[in-house]
């Protein structure tokens, strides 16, 4: 499943880091029990998070995957990844949905819904909705819809509760990658009729903890308590507003000022480190489930020529990069698409093509010189990082172009086909899932550079298998496969940090859980802040 989006998503270059991947500098700890109460303003970055050009509905909203928070906010989920408070234990659990069940070695879904849930227009929450959404979500633009081997009418029904999805071979990760994708968001169906698609991607419906008040479009979304929220007592506040901001600097002064009490996704380095020595704010660095990639697009020159991509293996050094710009932080670099954060994590792989600058120039020198156009998302990592990447490319012989994209283009950018070296993300807590392997090397995926037919199998069978200790082989094979092949090398793995002003407490933003594509994935409901 790729998505997110998802998504976004996509496309996704991780932002976070600073302090070592595992501090966390905390000014105070709740005393008493969670308080009810008061308003939360929560900043998003303009560049990723806090764009939604096109609404927030999710057949519609194609950069889903970056706006986790509001839709999770709008419509809660169907299920959700939850972590004890330092990060462990994480798991994929049902929320919205009572249950589910593996049929037929992952071929057959049975998944069964709360009793009771009602949309905030007081229609049900029901199969027949769900099954309408997930209809509409698989045909959407989003890059957080779903790629399920769906059978035909493979959404159904069996009675007012249970959707069973059946699909044409077993894909048991479909469970785990539910948070990361569209079909976890269930719009009303009776709402979406009255409103038209339109107006409903402005004034979206849902079940989950808030309701829209206003919805500015990558500006501001304000919400308000659904007073009929199926979880009792939740959520903790009476409003919740989200505003797009341009970038990390403006965000931590307006946190500093009282302007906002939280933001998620600093990525700027001497930011966090600064926070996190000040201790006037609450700073969670999360799990790390995603390294960084340098996607090379096989399909045309000059990485169609194997030895080019050896040139770029060779050419590479993460760790002096971790080293220089991160001054030896906790930031392990991986030569997969895992993290420590996440499933099957392994940080290296046999026969992975290191470092070696004389094998580099001897490279260049055989393809007669070698000329790249290096893109990624900008932010402030992602730019040191690539500005690095030059730099070390340069030493090898290798001429090198750089750029830096907003979300939007650099869609268009993979989609157009004709980019050649891109430095991404690669991986998600479950790597079946999100801006998981799939994502950025299977053939399907308009966002990979790489067509292997034997790397889809290992990949389809590695999401099909229920028994984790055959996941694990299967993706340590594919991790292998891709060294073989000089595909993309894989350095840094990153994770999002997070800041709360005092007083203001929730999983995922003042614990720690695993990101399930970039940002935590926020559990607004459960997220509260003292009342004086």
């Amino acid at each position: 499943m790729h998505r997110v989006s998802l998504l976004l998503a996509g496309l996704l270059v991780v932002a976070g880091c600073g302090g070592g991947a595992g501090s966390a500098a905390t000014p105070d700890a709740p005393t008493g029990p969670p308080q009810r109460g008061g308003e939360l303003v929560v900043l998003e970055d303009a560049a990723f998070a806090g764009g939604w050009p096109t609404g927030l509905d999710p057949a519609t909203n194609t950069t889903g995957g970056a706006n986790i928070s509001q839709m999770s906010a709008i419509y809660g989920g169907l299920f959700r990844l939850q972590a004890d408070e330092d990060g462990s234990n994480a798991e994929v659990v049902p929320h919205q949905a009572e249950s589910y069940e593996l049929l037929d070695g992952g071929q057959t879904v049975r998944i069964t819904l709360r009793d009771g849930i009602t949309f905030t227009d007081g229609t049900p929450f029901d199969a027949e909705a769900v099954a309408f959404n997930f209809r509409r979500a698989i045909e959407s633009p989003c890059t957080c819809s779903p790629t399920w081997p769906l059978a035909e009418n493979g959404i159904t029904t069996d009675g007012p509760l249970t959707v069973v999805l059946q699909f044409t071979r077993p894909y048991a990760a479909v469970i785990n990658a539910f948070p990361v994708s569209n079909v976890n968001w269930i719009a009303s169906p009776t709402a979406l009729e009255t409103l038209g698609e339109e107006q409903f991607k402005v004034t979206p419906v849902g079940a989950g903890p808030f309701t829209v008040v206003s919805n500015q479009l990558s500006s501001e979304l304000v919400l308000e308590r659904n007073p009929d929220y199926f979880r009792e007592g939740l959520p903790y506040l009476d409003t919740l507003t989200f505003q797009s901001i341009g970038g990390d600097q403006p965000a931590y002064q307006a946190l500093l000022a009282g302007q906002a009490q939280a933001y998620e996704g600093l990525s700027t380095t001497p930011l966090l480190e600064q926070a996190q020595s000040a201790g006037r704010l609450t700073v969670t660095v999360q799990p790390a489930t995603s390294p960084y990639v340098v996607q090379l697009n096989t399909k045309t020159a000059p990485f169609d020529d194997e030895r080019a991509r050896e040139a770029i293996y060779r050419a590479t050094d993460f760790a002096a990069i971790s080293q220089g710009l991160f001054r030896g932080q906790d930031y392990p670099v991986s030569q997969m698409f895992t993290a420590p954060g996440g499933l099957f994590h392994h940080e290296t792989v046999e026969g992975y093509p290191t470092y070696d600058l004389e094998r580099a120039k001897e490279l260049v020198t055989e393809l007669g010189g070698l000329t790249v156009k290096l893109g990624t998302l900008g932010n402030y990592v992602a730019e040191q990082v690539m500005t690095a990447l030059q730099t070390q490319w340069q030493d090898a012989g290798i001429t090198v172009d750089i750029e830096t994209y907003e979300l939007s283009t650099l869609v268009q950018q993979f989609t157009s086909g004709e980019w050649q070296a891109m430095l991404q993300t690669a991986g998600a807590w479950d790597p079946a899932a999100g801006v998981g392997v799939g994502f950025r090397f299977a053939a399907t995926s308009p966002f990979s550079g790489v067509a292997d037919p034997e790397l889809d199998r290992l990949l389809d069978a590695a999401a099909a298998t229920i028994d984790p200790a055959e996941r694990e082989r299967l993706y340590v094979e594919a991790g292998r496969l891709i060294s073989d092949n000089a595909y993309a090398p894989f350095g840094l793995a990153f994770a999002p940090a997070n800041l709360a002003v005092e007083g203001v407490y929730g999983p995922g933003l003042t614990t720690k859980i695993p990101p399930i594509v970039v940002n935590t994935g926020v559990l607004w409901d459960e997220v509260w802040r003292v009342q004086q």
